[in-house]
């Protein structure tokens, strides 16, 4: 099915480091970058955010307390900070880079490399509605859907389409969503594990 004109899709961080084999890995990582990519046809436009670190400061940690500090991950010019290879990056209109110096969970402190911040190219586009996947749901995607709403868009989660980090986090990612609107679909791949 062929969503409208006005719908668009963002594929959040499915890198090589947030899958299995990667520094930061989710499990089920790879697992959301092959269901994203069977997803994107059905999308007249299709973005993707991606952390990009040169020197994040804090958030990388050797002794990371998995909340606010993270082992190096996604780090400019390493295989980690690449898409994974399931992903067709073919569909991508746009790419949104971010964290360069500092943590930037969310696909909306992103930017091109022209510049151009997520939301201002989603308006250029007369994209209205988003619908949010990928890596990891508790984190980067929750705070990718929380700011859209922030930025006027109607946001959906599609949870088939993406992993949590934490039974935790992700309930408290939930309780945030009903708070300001942002709709959820389906269940989650993968819940509950450790980082590796």
């Amino acid at each position: 099915m062929k969503h409208p004109s006005h719908r668009a899709l963002i594929v959040v961080d499915v890198q090589n480091d947030f899958c299995e084999g990667g520094s930061l890995a989710v499990r089920g990582g790879a697992a959301v970058a092959g269901a994203v990519t069977t997803l994107m046809d059905e999308y007249p436009m299709v973005v993707a955010t991606r952390d990009y670190h040169i020197d994040p400061g804090d958030h990388f940690s050797e002794t990371p307390d998995f909340v606010d500090s993270w082992p190096p991950h996604c780090v400019v010019h390493t295989d980690g900070v690449g898409f994974h290879p399931k992903v067709d990056v073919d569909r991508f209109a746009e790419v949104f880079s971010k964290g360069a110096y500092s943590a930037a969970y969310s696909g909306f402190e992103g930017a091109t490399a022209e510049g151009v911040g997520l939301a201002q190219w989603l308006r250029e586009h007369h994209i209205t509605d988003v619908d949010v996947v990928g890596l990891a749901a508790d984190y980067c995607v929750a705070a990718t859907a929380l700011d859209a709403v922030d930025a006027g868009f109607k946001a959906r989660v599609l949870l088939n389409y993406t992993a949590a980090i934490s039974p935790t986090t992700w309930a408290q990612a939930e309780e945030r969503f009903r708070e300001v609107g942002v709709q959820v679909d389906g269940d989650l791949l993968y819940t509950g594990s450790p980082v590796e």
